[in-house]
């Protein structure tokens, strides 16, 4: 009878836990109701479902496999880009004694360091961690329970990319919700080497997806070439700001390939998969007991390419110089 009760018991738990989350399909993730005898569990908390995110959690799953094979497994949950989503989630990996979290996206993280000191944290697709998590001593290495990956790309870069694009423009407006703490950082230090290339910058801030609308359009009237940096909240609504930018002619330039797919003409970007990739890898070394991830350095992107989206470039009649790749549709 006693067993009986306690599967009951169980049982609903699954229930309430599964409606508070979902995974990043959309559907409950069965790895976790199937661990066996796995020897280390995961929990994936993924701030909101678009392409670089998945990608990012895609190839962190893909290295786990790789070196551990069947020892692990994984809880994977998406907080559809809210921050108390994530603190939900990671409150029960925390209650569910999960072995290490992997925090995909700014909110994420904070929400894991917050949740707990003890479980190790390795977080991914975050710009910059010393901006993440308020640190003012910053030196590449968090220490405590936290690493993981960054996807920051090299702004100067970026900058003079704009530069070379649209050699002719003077007013360049920076769309970026004000919501996410790692897009101020690439707007304040984006803006000094554009004014250092001759452009007058301004800033068109946005808290959430429901003024971008209004902001995005107010940014178009007014600039003669947009950018928008690697941002969540402008990776999921690239739609408005495609459509509102094309209608009146001025071109967007993104901190990312994911972004740049859904509206931007050009980007100088990393791969979201190998970034995660690179994570799972960390992750295996501290689940082996191989490394302390206390001594852990952030790790970055080992690489840029400068690609460019074919079919927007067509809508605006622009030819991309030799030197970019093709973004595949």
């Amino acid at each position: 009878m006693k067993k009986r009760i306690a599967a009951i018991i169980m049982a609903a738990a699954m229930v309430m836990g599964l409606a508070a989350c979902q995974s990043t399909d959309g559907k409950a993730d069965s790895s976790a109701q199937a661990e066996g005898n796995a020897k280390y569990r995961v929990g994936i908390c993924q701030l909101v479902q678009h392409e670089a995110l998945d990608a990012a959690t895609e190839g962190f799953q893909d290295a786990l496999k790789d070196e551990l094979g069947d020892d692990v497994t994984f809880d994977v949950q998406n907080a559809q880009n809210d921050s108390n989503t994530c603190s939900t989630i990671v409150n029960s990996f925390v209650a569910n004694n999960v072995d290490l979290i992997m925090a995909n996206g700014t909110a994420s993280l904070q929400a894991a360091a917050a949740g707990t000191a003890d479980i190790p944290i390795l977080g991914t697709s975050i710009t910059e961690y010393g901006v993440a998590l308020g640190l003012d001593d910053f030196n590449g290495t968090v220490g405590g329970n936290i690493s993981g990956t960054s996807d920051l790309a090299p702004l100067d870069e970026q900058a003079q990319m704009i530069k070379d694009l649209f050699p002719d423009a003077k007013k360049v407006g920076i769309l970026y919700c004000s919501a996410e703490a790692n897009s101020q950082y690439q707007v304040d230090t984006i803006t000094g080497y554009l004014e250092k290339l001759g452009y007058t910058c301004s800033n068109y801030a946005f808290s959430d997806s429901n003024d971008l609308s209004t902001v995005v359009t107010n940014a178009a009237s007014e600039s003669d070439v947009i950018y928008v940096p690697t941002d969540n909240t402008v990776a999921s609504n690239t739609g408005i700001i495609h459509n509102t930018c094309l209608a009146a002619g001025v071109p967007v330039v993104a901190g990312e390939e994911n972004a740049c797919k859904g509206c931007g003409v050009a980007t100088l970007s990393i791969s979201y998969y190998d970034l995660g990739y690179t994570t799972g890898q960390m992750a295996a070394k501290i689940l082996a007991g191989e490394a302390d991830i206390s001594q852990m350095p952030i790790e970055y992107a080992p690489e840029f390419t400068k690609k460019y989206n074919p079919s927007i470039c067509e809508e605006y009649n622009m030819k991309i110089p030799e030197g970019y790749e093709a973004i595949e549709e």
